[in-house]
């Protein structure tokens, strides 16, 4: 099945500013961000990829501009506001090279892409599209991601919602739990981690929590466990689906890369529609996680389609 759609990402750009050493004094930057990797990992397996962000008239708004640019991702539906200041994430060594989240900047946090900056055409042209947690917390931000879902879902558009649960950013865990219940209600494929799933449904059992899960009536839903693989909900049946064991490196972005793969995989094939496809669908994400894993870094880490034939072979 060809398609000339595009995978249309709405969400917040980051820098990382990452320790060259321990002593935290010098730093490189790095564009990040969950949205980023996604949109980021779905052009570098060779499908177009459109991004929704806000950026400003600063170097560093330019370095991240050109820096999606190189990854072949389409800014077209993006905006440019010239006060904007792209967040800021600063990440130190400590004395045993582990990576700890030490500041986060945001001078700006009240410039966001609004409702009214969202293009049609974007979504008219969409095949899939995807958002996650992250931003919501922003009342703005949540009213765009309202009216972004509302479109695709008028277009046809299937709707991707990687739960991305970052309660730090939330005045209350319980706000942080009920907006993204909510958008569980349009979602027609859900990326959730075993912690968030127990975060979501309020509940420490795994079984549980998939039966309450299983109330929002999610067409595809994949619960992701790190080494131990991923559990796929689909039309009432829960499965398991086993992960190549590789030896880790950096699992940051891992999940990012199995969305990118879910995504490209039904971006190319359309929604499954049977028990073994959803296997085929799952099996080649769980892939894509591992292989991220086994390099440092997140978007640095993102697979490319070259990666995975080798992999393969």
């Amino acid at each position: 099945m060809t398609n000339s759609k595009h995978v249309l990402t709405y969400g917040d750009a980051f820098v990382d500013y990452i320790a060259n050493n321990t002593n935290n004094d010098s730093f490189t930057r790095h564009l990040g961000g969950a949205t980023v990797n996604v949109a980021a990992g779905v052009s570098r397996l060779g499908v177009p990829s459109a991004f929704i962000t806000v950026t400003g008239d600063d170097e560093t708004s330019a370095f991240v501009r050109g820096e999606l640019e190189k990854e072949n991702v389409i800014l077209d539906p993006s905006i440019m506001v010239p006060e904007k200041r792209v967040s800021g994430v600063f990440i130190h060594l400590t004395p045993e090279y582990d990576r700890i989240f030490a500041e986060y900047v945001n001078e700006t946090p009240d410039i966001q892409v609004t409702s009214r900056d969202l293009q049609k055409e974007a979504f008219e042209h969409a095949s899939v599209f995807h958002i996650c947690s992250g931003t919501m917390f922003h009342p703005t931000a949540l009213e765009t991601t309202e009216k972004a879902v509302e479109l695709a879902k008028a277009n046809g558009v299937i709707c991707s919602f990687d739960a991305n649960i970052r309660p730090l950013r939330w005045d209350s865990e319980q706000r942080s739990r009920d907006t993204a219940r909510k958008f569980l209600q349009t979602t027609d494929v859900l990326k959730v981690t075993t912690d968030e799933l127990a975060f979501l449904m309020e509940t420490d059992s795994m079984e549980e929590g998939i039966a309450r899960l299983a109330d929002f009536n999610i067409p595809l839903v994949f619960l992701t466990d790190g080494e131990n693989g991923t559990f796929a909900l689909f039309e009432g049946e829960v499965f398991h689906v086993p992960v190549i064991p590789v030896k880790p490196v950096d699992t940051t972005g891992a999940g990012d890369a199995f969305v990118a793969g879910t995504i490209r995989h039904i971006h190319l094939n359309g929604m499954p529609g049977t028990r073994q496809e959803v296997i085929e669908c799952a099996s080649f994400s769980n892939k894509l996680g591992a292989l991220c894993a086994t390099k440092a870094g997140a978007l640095t880490a993102m697979p490319r389609i070259e990666e995975l034939e080798r992999l393969n072979r």
